[in-house]
């Protein structure tokens, strides 16, 4: 691997992993299109460990109250109506859906579900759903008016991304919509939600690769993919945010739509 792919795919891990376009995939789908072989593991965690820490810094101020507020809460035995109180509970209620879904089906998502023309599908599939359900569901909601209950649908929708194709962030948001929340505060609640997921993933993959750093990819490799995916990350989740202030979502379900099409007919006619 040279130092330009290790910087390529951290910016792709990157990009896709905040916006709603699939970072499994786009990692699956970058290496097939232009022949690269696969970094490894070890490579990958480093990927993931640049944007988990992006996500940290853009977020720190609210990860802080929430945690200290949820340390209240649990200190003091009772819930209440803080904000930030809630907020902690219902990411907890969220998580549980892809932690037990990680558990009983990651092996073989992970073994099964990774050919392009999987991942064309799914990309495809969650397009759709993300152009009908922004189009078709009003965006009047803040986060202040969300239940238990839909706090937990949305972190079961967050347990399909674990499918390449699907995208944590698309499937969260297009929830989030679907229940009437506005698209900053879906996305918001997205980015929040995915911290203990991503975390714990990060810390589960990074056991397997601790003593073994040297043998897959060069440290060289490791650290320039690692600060180009927490570069790109802080821009992605900064322009996102920012985005759906004022605009809607079928700009990612056209481009999830054309990146489909054109997997399909590189698989199709060009035999890859």
């Amino acid at each position: 691997m040279s130092v330009w792919e290790a910087v390529v795919l951290g910016a792709v891990q990157g990009l896709s992993e905040f916006l709603p376009i699939s970072s499994s995939g786009h990692l699956v789908l970058v290496p097939w299109l232009f022949g690269w072989k696969d970094p490894g593991l070890a490579f990958d965690v480093f990927l993931h460990l640049g944007t988990a820490l992006a996500l940290i810094l853009y977020f720190f101020g609210d990860l802080w109250r929430v945690f200290f507020a949820g340390l209240s809460s649990l200190w003091e035995r009772k819930v209440g109506f803080e904000i930030d109180r809630l907020l902690f509970w219902w990411i907890v209620v969220g998580t549980i859906p892809a932690v037990v879904t990680g558990f009983a089906f990651g092996d073989y998502i992970e073994a099964h579900l990774r050919s392009p023309l999987l991942v064309a599908f799914f990309l495809a599939g969650v397009g759709f759903l993300i152009f009908w359900v922004d189009w078709q569901y009003p965006s009047t909601r803040s986060i202040e008016e969300m239940t238990t209950g839909e706090a937990f649908l949305i972190g079961l929708a967050q347990a399909f991304a674990l499918i390449p194709g699907v995208s944590r962030s698309g499937s969260t948001i297009a929830m989030a919509r679907r229940l009437g929340f506005n698209r900053h505060t879906a996305a918001r609640f997205s980015f929040l939600l995915s911290v203990p997921i991503v975390f714990g993933a990060l810390t589960l993959e990074g056991r397997k690769v601790i003593g073994h750093l040297s043998g897959e990819v060069g440290m060289t490799y490791l650290i320039g993919g690692l600060i180009s995916s927490f570069v790109v990350g802080i821009l992605s989740i900064h322009f996102m945010l920012q985005f759906l202030k004022h605009s809607s979502l079928k700009v990612f379900a056209w481009y999830r739509l054309v990146v489909a099409a054109m997997i399909v007919v590189t698989s199709l006619f060009f035999g890859k």
